[in-house]
C-alpha cells in the first residue's frame, strides 16, 4: 500500500475510483445517533506535512489522478488556509485533476463565510457531500443531528452562492412506522427550498455498535419499516419533490433495496412506475445480505 490509512475509511459510492486523501481523521461532530462510521476515532486535523507526503507518494505512483476525495467525515472542519494549501499541492501534483470533493456537516457551512467557500472553490474544491437525513424538526432532535432544517437550508444556500456543487442524502426509514409521513413531507419541503445538484436516498441500517443509543435517544419505541414501507416512503418523496432546478436523483447506495436513477422533475413518472412495479412484485429487490452501510 502506497499510503498508510487510518482505518476505517469511508467514501461516497461515486468516489469509488478517486484517490482518497485523509485531510482529517474522524468526524468533528460524531454524535448523530444513527451513524457509527467514526465512533472508533478521535477527531484530528492531520498535519499539512503528512497530507502532502501522501500526495507526493501517490503522485510518484500514479500521476494521472483525475479525482480526489478529502476524507474523513468532514475535512471542511479544517482551517481554510490549511485546506487551500492541500488543494494547491493536489493541483501541482496531479496536472489532470478534474475534481476534488469532501463531506460537509451543517456546522462546517455555518462556520465558513461565503468568502471562504468561494476561495475554496477557486482553489479547486468542487463538490460537497451533505447529509440532510430529514427535514423534520422533531426527528432532527431525536437523532441528535446538531442542526435544524433552517440552519441546513441557510448553509446549503451559502455553499451554492459560493459556486459549489452539492450532493445531498436523506435516510428512508428514519421516522420508523409512526412518523414516516412527517419525515418524508418535511424532507421534501426542505429539499424544495434549496438548489441541490444531486439527491440520494439511503435506507436506515442500524449498526449494533450504536443501535441501543439510537433507540434510547429516539425517546419512544422505534419500529423499523419493512422493504414495502420503505418503497412507499420513496414514492411519497418523489411525488412531493419539486426542486427549483433539475435534480439528479439516485438510490445507488448499498443500503437500498431498489436502485433508482433519474432527473427530477422530468423523470418523475418513470421513477414512480419503477416503484409501482417493485411494489407489485415485478422487480427483484436487493437481498438483505447484499446490502451494506
Amino acid at each position: 500500500m502506497l499510503i498508510h490509512y487510518d482505518m476505517p475509511l469511508w467514501r461516497p459510492p461515486s468516489e469509488a475510483d478517486s484517490f482518497i486523501l485523509q485531510a482529517t481523521l474522524g468526524c468533528s461532530f460524531n454524535r448523530c445517533s444513527f451513524c457509527s462510521m467514526y465512533r472508533t476515532k478521535t477527531f484530528a486535523i492531520r498535519p499539512l506535512a503528512a497530507v502532502v507526503g501522501d500526495i507526493e507518494a501517490m503522485a510518484r505512483a500514479q500521476a494521472d489522478i483525475r479525482r480526489v476525495f478529502l476524507a474523513d467525515g468532514d475535512a471542511l472542519a479544517a482551517p481554510t488556509e490549511h485546506l487551500l494549501a492541500i488543494l494547491q499541492n493536489l493541483h501541482a501534483a496531479f496536472p489532470r485533476l478534474e475534481r476534488v470533493a469532501s463531506y460537509a456537516l451543517p456546522v462546517n457551512l455555518l462556520k465558513k463565510s461565503t468568502d471562504e467557500l468561494v476561495r475554496l472553490r477557486e482553489g479547486g474544491l468542487g463538490l460537497l457531500y451533505y447529509g440532510i437525513e430529514t427535514g423534520s424538526a422533531e426527528l432532527l432532535k431525536r437523532i441528535t443531528k446538531g442542526a435544524t432544517a433552517e440552519v441546513m437550508a441557510a448553509g446549503l444556500r451559502k455553499a451554492k452562492q459560493a459556486g459549489l456543487r452539492i450532493s445531498a442524502t436523506v435516510i428512508l426509514g428514519l421516522g420508523g412506522q409512526d412518523d414516516w409521513r412527517e419525515h418524508i413531507d418535511a424532507t421534501a419541503e426542505l429539499v424544495n427550498q434549496v438548489e441541490l445538484d444531486y439527491l440520494s436516498t439511503l435506507q436506515l441500517m442500524l449498526d449494533p455498535l450504536i443501535e441501543s443509543e439510537f433507540r434510547h435517544k429516539f425517546r419512544q419505541p422505534f419500529q423499523e419499516q419493512d422493504d414495502r414501507a420503505l418503497l412507499l416512503e420513496q414514492v411519497r418523496l418523489i411525488e412531493r419533490l419539486d426542486p427549483p432546478a433539475p435534480l439528479v436523483f439516485r438510490s445507488n447506495h448499498a443500503s437500498n433495496a431498489l436502485a433508482l436513477a433519474g432527473v427530477l422533475p422530468q423523470d418523475r413518472a418513470t421513477l414512480l412506475a419503477q416503484l409501482q412495479r417493485a411494489l407489485a412484485g415485478g422487480v427483484r429487490l436487493r437481498p438483505a445480505w447484499l446490502r451494506g452501510y
